[in-house]
């Protein structure tokens, strides 16, 4: 995780985009994701620097607030990495099951293969390449 924490939870889903959009440009933070918790709750979450994540969501704090209702917000400098952990362990599951084979080793021999057959592929065709053109001469 990053040095701090900030979270915005707002009753609806357009005050919680708002509130994001506003965070994203005031500072220089990362959105690390928006849930919906309940049928209206939404929360969102970004990282960063204690004092850039401050500034953002003081400011998507009005930002949600003035579009709908703002519930809750928080900033948790220097959060312990098992917090940061479980809060993103579903999308890292997630990310995982998508980019990454089960059985990695069969991936790698499979991707070797194919590099060295393309390698070998060209080979030829180069060698063929001046073969013809020695013909030629």
């Amino acid at each position: 995780m990053a040095k701090a924490l900030g979270m915005i939870e707002t009753r609806g889903l357009i005050g919680s985009i708002v509130a994001a959009d506003a965070m994203l440009k005031s500072a220089d933070v990362r959105l690390v994701k928006q849930e919906k918790v309940d049928a209206a709750l939404v929360t969102v979450l970004v990282e960063g620097d204690v004092s850039a994540v401050q500034a953002a969501v003081d400011m998507g704090k009005e930002e949600a607030a003035r579009v709908g209702e703002l519930v809750s917000a928080h900033v948790i400098p220097h959060p312990d990495e098992e917090v940061g952990n479980s809060l993103l362990k579903d999308e890292n599951k997630e990310s995982q099951s998508k980019e990454t084979p089960k059985d990695n080793k069969a991936t790698k021999k499979t991707s070797a293969a194919k590099t060295k057959s393309s390698i070998q592929y060209k080979a030829k065709a180069d060698s063929a390449a001046v073969e013809e053109d020695q013909k030629v001469e």
